[in-house]
């Protein structure tokens, strides 16, 4: 059997309940610090800038610059993330979101496209899609996404506007999973340290299979690091050159995915607009329940997302070169093909 890391400990380890009476993740912006980023973004909007090359250098926030360095660190070496509040969005354009948001994003890290097309801006919506077709991804539907993490360092969503009911945020800690699995089914936990194939659903860089080998569990230079798509990972099968899931494996994700849902672990959470959620995907995951939207267009459920390559992230061990394309810290993550030009659309497609 492989050899199983230690139990985790640390602010990653944590429980749902527990970290549900706690409320240091809640970062409420002041009037100063709300200034300061409409002040940063109606320069450029005035400007006309490109929103996919702002750097943190064009978004100057002195007073919320040092929260965020500070919300950086709880992120990636504390409790896995933070929720910033108080954004004025109601009074927004398109435009003016998705250049505050990516100014603010561009203090943490630098942007990583999230697809095929480029768009290191990407739009969470209803676009009436199905994810039983194995081209779409799930965020596009209403579907609930079920505990995933994203190919990057920190995933950050901006809330627009949220459905007429569902749609809530969920997290759950990696750690905490990896330690009860051990504690329960130390045999299950090893299979999981294992490469296992998850589908790239058409997404597929140069030279790669349509498919990539990543542990879910990766123990490297002292950390524990997850990566997790289930239904990715069963639409991997139709593949003929995948390895094949055993009845063990499925057993060990069928139990991942048990713990993953379990009220003991996991914690809820309301989105209002104006807020704006940063998530470590190497400690945690996310979900979002399904939800029933407005039936007027200018109402529905809309959130803005950003993909980050932090600096100061952890090492990442070399599979992951796999899917992330390459793991220099800062300068990896995210979905390269032949042709990708990035880009920041204000519409969603």
């Amino acid at each position: 059997m492989t050899e199983l890391p230690p139990l985790q400990h640390g602010p990653a380890v944590w429980y749902g309940p527990d970290m549900a009476q706690r409320r240091d993740w809640l970062v409420t912006l002041d009037a100063v610090e709300v200034e300061e980023v409409a002040t940063a973004t109606r320069r450029l909007v005035a400007a006309d800038a490109d929103i996919a090359a702002i750097r943190r250098d064009d978004f100057p926030l002195p007073r919320l610059g040092p929260r965020l360095a500070a919300v950086l660190h709880d992120v990636l070496d504390g409790r896995g993330f933070a929720l910033l509040r108080g954004l004025p969005t109601a009074g927004w354009t398109m435009r003016e979101a998705a250049t505050a948001f990516f100014g603010i994003g561009a203090h943490l890290g630098s942007a990583r496209s999230q697809n095929a097309k480029g768009h290191v801006l990407g739009h969470v919506r209803d676009l009436g899609l199905r994810s039983d077709d194995p081209n779409v991804r799930i965020y596009q539907t209403s579907e609930r996404q079920t505990y995933h993490t994203d190919s990057c360092d920190v995933v950050a969503l901006l809330c627009l506007r949220t459905a007429r009911s569902g749609g809530l945020s969920t997290l759950v800690s990696s750690s905490t999973i990896f330690n009860e699995m051990r504690r329960r089914r130390p045999d299950l936990v090893a299979l999981l340290l294992e490469p296992i194939a998850t589908d790239r659903r058409g997404e597929v860089p140069a030279g790669m299979e349509p498919f990539f080998r990543i542990p879910v569990f990766n123990w490297h230079e002292g950390h524990l690091t997850a990566i997790y798509q289930r239904q990715y990972i069963d639409s991997a099968q139709r593949f003929a050159d995948a390895p094949r899931l055993t009845p063990a494996h499925v057993a060990a994700l069928d139990l991942f995915d048990a713990l993953a849902n379990d009220p003991a672990l996991n914690l809820h959470m309301e989105f209002r607009p104006g807020d704006v959620q940063f998530v470590h995907n190497h400690t945690l995951l996310h979900d979002r329940t399904g939800f029933e939207d407005w039936p007027e267009p200018e109402r529905r459920r809309h959130l803005l997302r950003l993909w980050l390559a932090c600096p100061g992230a952890r090492p990442l061990p070399p599979v992951f070169a796999e899917r992330y394309g390459s793991v220099a810290i800062g300068d990896r993550g995210g979905v390269i093909v032949p042709g990708t030009r990035l880009q920041a659309p204000l519409e969603a497609a």
